[in-house]
């Protein structure tokens, strides 16, 4: 991974989405990774696959999409992405208003995910994760580099 290639890069941020329903939502997970050219349309595909068999939802409004162990090798780096849907979706019964999509072959984003645990785990970090009105706000919660002491 390389300075210039961030696992969550600004570009793959997009705040204020709809989606109509889940499949909707990973849809567009999917083409956002693709679109950062961070993983092919197979990887798209497998966040369905992996949504399947188990759900993604981590809580307080988060879920982390991932594709199968099957579908790494349609992974092209290693990023994350942000997605928030102000009114909702339906996640089996419980309502998601952020994704963070997820394509890594291995330990790359461990990192960011213990900064989104952190986040998590902070009920007014939290609320500003799925609020979030600008990027920068995302990328600075999301960041490992900034750690909240």
């Amino acid at each position: 991974m390389s300075p210039d290639q961030p696992l969550l890069a600004a570009s793959a941020v997009r705040l204020g989405l709809t989606a109509k329903d889940k499949a909707d939502a990973l849809r567009q997970c999917g083409e956002v990774l693709v679109e950062i050219g961070a993983a092919t349309e197979e990887y798209a595909a497998a966040l369905h696959e992996r949504e399947k068999s188990i759900s993604t939802f981590v809580g307080e409004g988060v879920s982390i999409p991932h594709g199968t162990n099957e579908s790494r090798e349609h992974i092209n780096r290693a990023a994350l992405a942000y997605l928030q849907f102000p009114d909702g979706v339906d996640w089996d019964g419980e309502t998601v208003t952020v994704c963070i999509p997820i394509a890594s072959k291995s330990e790359e984003h461990v990192d960011i995910l213990s900064a989104l645990a952190q986040v998590l785990m902070d009920p007014a970090q939290a609320a500003a994760l799925r609020d979030a009105e600008s990027v920068d706000s995302v990328l600075a919660l999301l960041s490992p580099q900034n750690p909240k002491d």
